[in-house]
C-alpha cells in the first residue's frame, strides 16, 4: 500500500520544503485583529513579527475539521493511506479533533500520531516516518513506533522579552517588571505535553549556557542508552543572524553532531514567547 506523510506547520516545515521532501503540510490558522491568516500561505514569518511589534491582537487557532478533511481527501486521491502528525496534544486540541475525525470517517486510511512533538522535533518525527515508509513499515507500525518514542525528546528555549509571558498570564505584571529591570531571562522547556519553566538566569548569554548544560545532562542521563542515535537541532523566533551565532556555539560545544537542522520556531510557539528567542532541541532518531 502507498503511504503519505502529512503534518502541520507547527513542524516548521514550509510548503516549499514539504514539496521537496515529498510530504504534505497543513497550514495553521491565526487571527490578527480578528482577520484570519494561514501560516506560510497568507502569513509569512516576517509579516507575523511585524504585526507582533505593532502590538496587534494575535490569537492562535486550530484548523477546522473541514480544512483537515479536505487535505486528507486530496492526499488520499494519490495514496492508499496517510500518517498524520499534528502538534502535541498537550499544546492544542487539534490532535484530539483529528483522532475523532479519523475514527469516524477514515478507518484504515488515516493514522493519527499523538506524537507530543512541536517545532524541529516534530520535523524529525515526519522525517522518521518517511524513512520507515522506505524501509517497508506499515502505516499502523509507523504510528505505533512514533508514539512509543514520543517522549524521547527535549526542547529548551531562552527569551528576549518577558512581555508575552506576562500577556499570556504565565507570569504576573510585577514579576515581569522586576525581571526586566534585573535582566532576568527564563529558560523554558518542552518535554511532551506542556511548556514549563526550567531555570531563571541573568542575561541571555547565561541562558544559552544553561541550555547547553541541560542538553549535555539529558544526553548523559535520559538518553545515555541511545548514544549515537540522537539529533541536536536549533530554532529561533525572528532573529536569524543571532541564531547563526547560536548554531556556531552549539557546534563547538557538541562537535560530535554534524547534521544539525536550524528552523524558525513555529508561530504557535512564537505567539507566546515573542521575538528574539533561541532554542535547542535533542531528539532520538528512530
Amino acid at each position: 500500500m502507498s503511504i503519505a506523510v502529512v503534518t502541520d506547520s507547527n513542524s516548521g516545515i514550509t510548503q516549499k520544503q514539504a514539496e521537496e521532501m515529498g510530504i504534505y503540510v497543513l497550514p495553521m490558522p491565526f487571527f490578527i485583529n480578528d482577520e484570519i491568516f494561514f501560516e506560510d500561505l497568507t502569513l509569512s514569518q516576517e509579516q507575523f513579527y511585524e504585526r507582533l511589534k505593532e502590538d496587534a491582537d494575535i490569537k492562535t487557532s486550530q484548523p477546522s475539521p473541514g480544512e483537515v478533511m479536505d487535505l486528507w481527501d486530496k492526499v488520499l486521491e494519490k495514496y492508499d493511506q496517510l500518517i498524520y502528525i499534528p502538534m502535541s496534544s498537550g499544546l492544542s486540541k487539534s490532535c484530539e479533533t483529528a483522532i475523532m475525525l479519523a475514527m469516524d470517517d477514515y478507518q484504515d486510511k488515516v493514522f493519527v500520531v499523538n506524537n507530543q512533538r512541536i517545532s524541529v522535533t516534530m520535523r524529525r518525527a515526519a522525517m522518521d516516518a518517511l524513512n520507515m515508509i522506505q524501509l517497508g513499515y506499515s502505516a499502523a507500525e509507523i504510528k505505533q513506533k512514533l508514539e512509543e518514542e514520543k517522549l524521547e525528546a527535549s526542547i529548551y528555549i531562552t527569551l528576549e522579552t518577558l512581555k508575552y509571558l506576562k500577556k499570556g498570564g504565565r507570569i504576573t505584571p510585577a514579576a515581569a517588571a522586576i525581571g526586566t529591570v534585573l535582566n532576568i531571562k527564563p529558560v523554558l522547556q518542552i518535554q511532551g505535553e506542556k511548556l514549563d519553566a526550567y531555570a531563571k538566569v541573568r542575561g541571555k548569554d547565561a541562558g544559552k549556557k544553561k541550555m547547553l548544560e541541560a542538553i549535555r545532562k539529558d544526553l548523559d542521563t535520559r538518553f545515555a542508552k541511545h548514544k549515537g542515535k540522537m539529533h541536536i537541532d536549533v530554532a529561533y523566533s525572528g532573529n536569524p543572524e543571532e541564531a547563526e551565532e547560536w548554531l556556531k556555539e552549539i557546534k563547538e560545544y557538541f562537535p560530535e553532531f554534524d547534521d544539525i537542522i536550524m528552523d524558525p520556531l513555529s508561530l504557535s510557539v512564537a505567539c507566546h514567547i515573542g521575538y528574539g528567542a533561541l532554542a535547542i532541541t535533542v531528539s532520538k532518531s528512530i
